[in-house]
Order: C-alpha cells, then sequence, then structure tokens
C-alpha cells in the first residue's frame, strides 16, 4: 500500500512563494531530514507570479504549486514509505509559513488488484 497525500497550504510566505531557489532549496532539505534523496527536479517560475516545483525522490514524488498573491501552495506527496507523506506535508507547511491546511489523503493499493485495462 502507498499513501498520497493532497494538502492545501493557506496564509503561506508570499515572497518564499513565488521565489524558485528558496521553494526548491526548502523541498530539497525537507526530503532529506525524512531519509529521502531528490533523485531528479524541475523547477518553473510563471511571470508574472508563482512557481511550479516537482521532485522524484526515492520514495516516489513531491510536486508544489504556488499562488503567492493568494497565500496559498499546493502540495502533493506519494510514497510507499509509511509515514513520509505526512512528516514532508507539515515540513513544507510549516517551511513556508502556513497558517493553515487542509489535507486529503488517498490510498493507493499497489498490486492490489486484477484489473483489466
Amino acid at each position: 500500500m502507498a499513501q498520497q497525500l493532497l494538502v492545501d497550504l493557506y496564509g503561506c510566505d508570499p515572497a518564499l512563494l513565488d521565489d524558485p531557489a528558496k521553494v526548491s532549496a526548502a523541498a530539497q532539505s525537507i526530503v532529506r531530514s525524512i531519509g529521502a534523496e531528490v533523485v531528479d527536479e524541475l523547477v518553473h517560475k510563471f511571470e508574472p507570479v508563482g512557481v511550479t516545483y516537482v521532485a522524484i525522490i526515492t520514495t516516489s514524488h513531491v510536486s508544489i504549486h504556488t499562488w503567492p498573491e493568494l497565500r496559498y501552495a499546493a502540495l502533493d506527496v506519494f510514497s510507499c514509505s509509511d509515514g513520509v507523506p505526512a512528516a514532508i506535508a507539515q515540513a513544507v507547511g510549516s517551511a513556508f509559513g502556513a497558517t493553515s491546511s487542509c489535507v486529503k489523503s488517498v490510498t493507493r493499493e499497489i498490486g492490489g488488484g486484477n484489473y483489466e485495462v
């Protein structure tokens, strides 16, 4: 089984949300802190504002999409390692200065079904 978290972060620091280097550095530091590694990443700065960050990590993936003008970030974390998504979600919320969040959890049944495509 694996877990995917969809996290809405509200009240975040808009300056941080609009800085691709800071978003990337925060994500890399958080991924390392939970014992995983960033395998590859892509960061894109939108004009006039906003950043999208996507990382392949050793336990699956992390994506962050920011709307600095709304003080909002959307985070998606998927991992087959227990506790990794929740640890990353909590740490990103803290790093971005979120004042509130909404978390949706999806359990993914890896290899658990016989489905025809």
